[in-house]
């Protein structure tokens, strides 16, 4: 196990010596997500003068960076004469600079200013391949082509990679992430990402790899510690969405999304969308429908304790959003998109690296947070239409 931990301002200037010291990593990179982690180490004055508002913390596991981007909470300092009667000690609390992006809404009138925005636009780009409208929006909200005083620091686009599938995009005040995630579901599955290269902060997408030939997990092989699998049934089946109402109009668009294999292996069950568009002529509702089809999709939730061998390592063999085979000790074997890596890590016990397989909806967060992220977005879309 090889972990540094380094301190920098936004502008990716090392502040100081390598953090020393450290007690735990605690540390989660997600799919399409911001990453998060806590960092526990004694705070001496050498330390805490870096802990600095504004400052990124950046974790390079074996000389590549794992993630790196602001500190949350900086400085969550403790100290007792009873347990620590030393200099303390303190947590940082750190995402990745995805976090970043996170913070921003989609303006429809991006090249205008706040209040110049109209009540009744919307920003829409048709038929267009997922990475293209994806790297439109981070660039005009945010990037180098946002309005000055909206552009993040040292974030520029990286070079396209040109994947992705066609789709159709339509927002307004929503937040910039949540859309992103939406392009990438309905354009084919691909991902999306922030990494530190030199001084700057570059964004962009990829595609997912298929390693379920080279990335398999078993107890045989001797890199599954544990694993717990759980399936159930799709949420929505059919997804009937509805056009905007028109004011004085006897008629409105309506789309149904249906998933007919699911529907058939389970039982069918419906969802009501507000799809945020007038008519479907340029495929918004579709675009809408086949998004919250894929969300709703019948959950593979799958957890593993996985432990890293020469021939296979998170990060180096397999990453986010790839697709990879874990054998279940029955005799049943899943594949499917690794959607988190947990490293967690100290000095005397060495690393502990666990990863969730599954589907869109396989998470580690309690059903009610998810439920909650689902109704935030959905009531989003009923009151970007005022």
């Amino acid at each position: 196990m090889a972990i540094q931990l380094l301190i920098t301002d936004e502008n990716c200037n090392v502040q100081g010596d390598p953090l020393s010291g450290w007690t735990s990593v605690d540390a989660t990179v997600r799919f399409n997500e911001p990453a998060s982690g806590t960092v526990q180490l004694p705070a001496t004055p050498e330390v805490m003068a870096q802990l600095q508002p504004g400052n990124r913390l950046v974790m390079i596991r074996d000389g590549a960076i794992w993630t790196g981007g602001p500190m949350e909470i900086p400085t969550d300092y403790s100290w007792s004469v009873a347990q620590d009667p030393g200099v303390g000690s303190v947590t940082i609390n750190f995402s990745d600079d995805l976090a970043v992006l996170a913070g921003y809404i989609t303006w429809p009138e991006p090249a205008s200013a706040w209040t110049a925005q109209h009540g009744n636009t919307w920003r829409q780009i048709n038929a267009t391949n997922s990475e293209t409208i994806i790297r439109a929006l981070v660039n005009e909200n945010c990037g180098p082509g946002a309005l000055t005083a909206r552009r993040i620091p040292n974030l520029t686009l990286d070079t396209a990679a040109g994947i992705g599938t066609t789709t159709t995009m339509r927002t307004r005040f929503e937040p910039l992430l949540e859309v992103a995630r939406r392009v990438a579901i309905d354009g084919g599955l691909i991902g999306f990402r922030t990494q530190q290269i030199g001084s700057g902060i570059r964004f962009g997408c990829y595609a997912p790899a298929d390693k379920t030939g080279s990335a398999r997990f078993s107890l045989g092989l001797g890199n599954l510690r544990s694993l717990s699998y759980k399936a159930s049934a799709p949420t929505a089946t059919h997804v009937l969405v509805a056009g905007t109402e028109t004011e004085g109009s006897t008629t409105r668009t309506f789309v149904e999304r249906a998933d007919t294999a699911a529907a058939a292996l389970w039982w069918r069950t419906e969802a009501y969308l507000d799809g945020g568009a007038d008519t479907d002529a340029d495929g918004e509702l579709t675009a809408a429908g086949n998004a919250d089809l894929a969300e709703g999709s019948a959950p593979v939730e799958l957890a593993t304790a996985t432990v890293d061998t020469p021939d296979l390592r998170a990060g180096i063999d397999y990453g986010l959003g790839d697709r990879v085979t874990v054998a279940l000790p029955h005799g049943l074997e899943v594949t499917d998109l690794v959607r988190s890596i947990h490293l967690q890590a100290t000095p005397d016990s060495g690393e502990y690296v666990t990863a969730v397989v599954g589907s869109p909806a396989a998470t580690t967060d309690p059903q009610m947070v998810r439920l909650v992220r689902t109704l935030t977005r959905r009531l989003g879309r009923l009151e970007t239409r005022r």
